[in-house]
């Protein structure tokens, strides 16, 4: 008996990407951007038709990849902790003592000079949203836990109770809000808030 061909020889499915899917992702980060651009425009809470028109779709084009609003800001949040691990990555570690700090605070005020529309429209909805909340921490310990490391020989001379003392205060003094006083309310220039950072933190490590 003759083997059926199709049996023995079944239709190999296609590798190529499901141009569909890849359409619908690239909506979908599009969508991303233009709540990240409207935050960084200074609109603190844009409507879904903001976003739409920003992003050049439909209303329902955002409601078909978000179930609302509050999912589209944990979907950001998402997307800024990835991006801003690859461009935080740490520097200097095993430089001198100035080096490590100018090093620290040149990356950390980038990524709070980027990130801070989003930060400030994280906080005011973290109470609706629990995962939300649960970014906002982790994105605090992510600073302290880099605090650990640029500073590790300063902070390891201390007894643990003042260590830890130590670096809550200077995860306070490193945070987002600090950056927002400093350069929404006090009206310094990138370079003079980085150097407000600079001092603070060289006085506050303590000296073997």
């Amino acid at each position: 008996m003759v083997d059926d061909p199709v049996l023995t020889n079944p239709p190999q499915r296609s590798r190529r990407p499901d141009g569909r899917r890849q359409r619908s992702e690239r909506t979908r980060q599009l969508i991303i951007e233009a709540y990240l651009k409207l935050l960084g425009e200074g609109i603190r809470t844009p409507t879904a038709s903001q976003i739409a028109e920003q992003a050049g779709y439909s209303v329902r084009s955002i409601f078909e990849r978000f179930t609302d609003l509050r999912a589209l800001s944990l979907a950001t949040a998402d997307h800024a902790i990835m991006v801003g691990q690859t461009e935080s990555e740490a520097q200097d570690v095993d430089g001198d003592r100035p080096t490590r700090i100018r090093s620290h605070v040149r990356i950390r005020a980038h990524a709070c000079e980027k990130w801070l529309p989003l930060w400030r429209a994280m906080l005011e909805i973290q109470d609706q949203l629990a995962e939300l909340k649960t970014r906002v921490m982790l994105v605090r310990m992510a600073n302290l836990e880099r605090l650990k490391l640029m500073y590790g020989p300063e902070l390891g001379i201390l007894p643990e109770a003042e260590r830890q003392q130590l670096l809550y205060a200077l995860g306070a003094l490193t945070s987002f809000e600090s950056w927002d006083q400093l350069r929404h309310c006090y009206g310094l220039t990138v370079e003079d808030a980085q150097a407000v950072w600079r001092t603070a933190i060289d006085r506050m490590l303590p000296t073997g």
